[in-house]
């Protein structure tokens, strides 16, 4: 006959008790969850005289025109390259502020947290943030896209190449230690062979990210897609609108296919 302990080991897991911590958190989120509710004056009659303006936009915006879609596909394609550019010189950019962040491979204490401090900024900023301060620096167009997707994708993709940094098989770097090879060569030989892969995979959910972020960017005067559809919106050429929106949508979803069979591929 089993055990009193057997019998509870095989009994599901419960809930612990909530500590006084867990409880003032829970509280804390459902008073910021209410008061977001009551600041957002939520209510049935809105949200149905919302859901009506939706459907007089569709009506307007159907079926979509492709008048301009010459124009809207050189601004798509003009939004892909400050995409791939921008996430390239922001990927290479990362590299050696993840090989600063890592307590592996960081020089000193002071350096890792200087590192740290300044991926955590970049990341902390959103992008939008950095095309207006951008537009402001160097004016309108796909340059100020480009750098803001640079440091958008420096503050992504480098938390995430540190991480991977640190969790390596210290063993091979080990190996190469003893035989004498120096720093550069240990990160080299051993440490990045084993994290390609997972830069790969990284570096593709940042072009999937930045193909999306490109398109709001132009929003701001950044250039590409967002262009368009801003002035699209403001003269009312919702039909024309809906096709941008038509092209963007067949576009990212195509990207985050191939960027997926990219990365079933290399993991």
């Amino acid at each position: 006959m089993p055990s009193d302990r057997s019998i509870q080991e095989l009994m599901p897991t419960r809930f612990a008790r909530p500590s006084i911590f867990t409880w003032v958190i829970l509280l804390t989120f459902f008073a910021f969850f209410i008061q977001g509710l009551i600041g957002a004056n939520v209510s049935l009659e809105r949200l149905m005289k919302g859901a009506a303006n939706m459907g007089e936009f569709m009506s307007m915006a159907t079926p979509p025109s492709v008048s301009r879609l010459d124009v809207i596909a050189k601004a798509m394609w003009e939004t892909m390259n400050m995409a791939i550019v921008g996430v390239t010189f922001g990927v290479i950019f990362s590299l050696p502020f993840a090989l600063l962040c890592a307590r592996n491979t960081s020089p000193n204490a002071l350096v890792r947290i200087v590192a740290i401090n300044i991926v955590s900024t970049l990341r902390t900023v959103p992008d939008l943030i950095w095309a207006l301060i951008f537009v402001v620096a160097v004016g309108l167009g796909p340059l100020a896209g480009i750098l803001a997707i640079i440091m958008d994708t420096i503050g992504f993709c480098a938390r995430f190449f540190a991480e991977r940094i640190e969790e390596i098989n210290p063993k091979p770097g080990m190996a190469l230690k003893a035989a004498g090879a120096s720093r550069t060569s240990v990160v080299v030989g051993a440490i990045l062979p084993e994290c390609v892969p997972s830069f790969v995979a990284t570096s593709l959910f940042s072009v999937e990210k930045a193909v999306r972020s490109a398109v709001v960017l132009g929003l701001v005067g950044a250039g590409g897609i967002g262009v368009e559809l801003t002035s699209a919106m403001n003269l009312f050429r919702y039909r024309e609108a809906l096709t941008i929106i038509l092209v963007v949508l067949v576009v990212v979803i195509a990207v985050e296919q191939v960027s997926k069979a990219i990365r079933s591929r290399i993991i």
